[in-house]
């Protein structure tokens, strides 16, 4: 399944880019399987999306859950958690 990536923040930073067009496999059904897969890529990967350090993302601009479904084609944003006061 081919979805739209766009990186913000830390994970823009750490990858060095700020979109990818990514085929991603089918069973990646889920926002957590899709960044479980991305993280299995190593190296920059894994550390950029790592689980401790938390990253949020937005699905077609609606930001959502690890549990939100994705279809072919949707836009996924994946960016630092913003912190406020």
């Amino acid at each position: 399944m081919k979805v739209n990536l766009l990186f913000f923040g830390r994970p823009r930073e750490r990858l060095g880019q700020d979109r990818e067009a990514a085929e991603i496999p089918g069973d990646a059904v889920t926002v957590a399987s899709m960044l479980a897969y991305l993280r299995a890529r190593g190296g920059d990967w894994t550390e950029a999306l790592a689980e401790q350090r938390g990253v949020r993302c937005a699905v077609n601009q609606t930001l959502s859950g690890l549990d939100a479904p994705l279809h072919e084609g949707d836009e996924v944003a994946i960016f630092s958690p913003i912190s406020g006061g």
